[in-house]
């Protein structure tokens, strides 16, 4: 037992750090056992050389009796700290080589890629890759589009691939839960055009005319353009997370394998669902904004409730209402822009994550919203009397 115990001891060796050469070509060689057990010594002899500023042009490992990941390391770190590469590494033992080499490659520092710095630069930059951002949303959006026409096409052919029972299921989640949240803000934000305009017309003694600018504004851009940017906050940001999230785990990867249009299951109902519920709480909407705005007026003011109507019937005659009623389905089938971030969360998660594809989501589709509410404004004001 005392033999083997010798033995062991025996098989460790000290690491050993020296130099031979002319100073014009001096090589710095290695001997001894360069490993984990060995690595404070190895270390230490490192670190001196270094500190004591020498140089060398070649490294010789001839002499090294053991070599493991760590020797590895620390023998890079000498060369680094010299400036050598790795050609500079002669008379390896073939079974080390292999190892040293890939510990090089784990090690090698790869140089930045430099770039000329400025405010001009950085501002291309930028500008340059939100224009393709935008294209690449356009191209989606116009494939996904597409397909959903696509579904809609073969669904007139064949009724039964309709998924009623998911578009009934998302017009309650989008249309009839949305009601409180879409009937509450309207009235608030009718009340608050009635004051604030009531106090400004009440200057020029034209108070009673505060109906006909609540009703003008809600009727024609307040009413459509607040539910939209609701139901975008509210059920479009949760489409994008559910989409993405199941994007992300490989749920809409197994229905492709089982044969499964995703289009026509997971973004069909849930746009023909939006472009049946917009308009809807668009018309809560408008009712709960006017009638925030009559309440407001007769709490304040003291108009009667028949001379409100005579005023707003007047004023309206349902033209205003007509200008913006099919500005809903428009809306409805532009959340389109939520399914086609959600889809591309779950590709992306590994750079994008998802909360910020759904915050991007959002966004565009809110400005999306108030690009179409203005093309709307231009082409439909001179027709009811601006």
């Amino acid at each position: 037992m005392s033999d083997l115990g010798t033995n062991i001891a025996k098989t460790s060796q000290p690491p050993t750090l020296g130099k031979d050469g002319t100073p014009a070509s001096d090589v710095i060689w290695l001997g001894g056992d360069w490993t984990l057990e060995t690595l404070g010594d190895a270390d230490k002899l490192v670190t001196e050389t270094l500190e004591a500023g020498s140089s060398a042009t070649a490294v010789d490992l001839g002499r090294l009796t053991s070599l493991d990941t760590s020797g590895a390391w620390v023998i890079i770190r000498l060369m680094r700290g010299i400036n050598l590469e790795q050609s500079a590494v002669q008379s390896i033992a073939p079974s080390y080589q292999t190892l040293f080499d890939a510990v090089w490659e784990t090690n090698q520092v790869k140089p930045q890629a430099t770039r000329p710095a400025g405010y001009l630069w950085s501002f291309a930059e930028t500008t340059g890759r939100d224009v393709v951002e935008i294209y690449r949303d356009i191209t989606i959006l116009a494939h996904l589009m597409g397909g959903v026409i696509a579904c809609l096409g073969a669904a007139l052919l064949d009724p039964r691939k309709i998924r009623f029972t998911s578009i009934v299921h998302h017009i309650d989640q989008t249309g009839l839960k949305a009601v409180p949240i879409v009937a509450f803000m309207s009235f608030l934000v009718g009340a608050i055009v009635a004051q604030q305009g009531a106090f400004q017309l009440r200057k020029f003694g034209a108070e009673p005319f505060v109906i006909d600018l609540v009703g003008i504004l809600v009727l024609r851009e307040l009413g459509v353009l607040l539910t939209a940017i609701m139901v975008a906050g509210r059920s479009g940001s949760a489409f994008t997370a559910e989409i993405g999230s199941m994007r992300m785990r490989e749920e809409i990867d197994a229905m492709r394998v089982m044969g499964l249009n995703v289009v026509e299951v997971l973004i069909t109902p849930r746009v023909i669902a939006l472009i049946i519920a917009l308009p809807l709480l668009s018309m809560v909407a408008n009712v709960s904004a006017l009638a925030g705005g009559g309440m407001l007026a007769m709490a304040l003011f003291r108009h009667h409730p028949r001379r409100l109507h005579q005023l707003a019937a007047r004023g309206h005659r349902g033209q205003h209402l007509h200008g913006r009623c099919d500005q809903g389905p428009l809306h409805g089938t532009n959340y389109c822009a939520h399914f086609l971030l959600g889809r591309t969360a779950g590709r992306r998660q590994a750079l994008s994550p998802l909360g910020r594809r759904t915050t991007a989501s959002v966004v565009k589709s809110i400005f999306l919203m108030v690009l179409i509410d203005g093309v709307f404004a231009i082409f439909f004001g001179p027709s009811v009397g601006y």
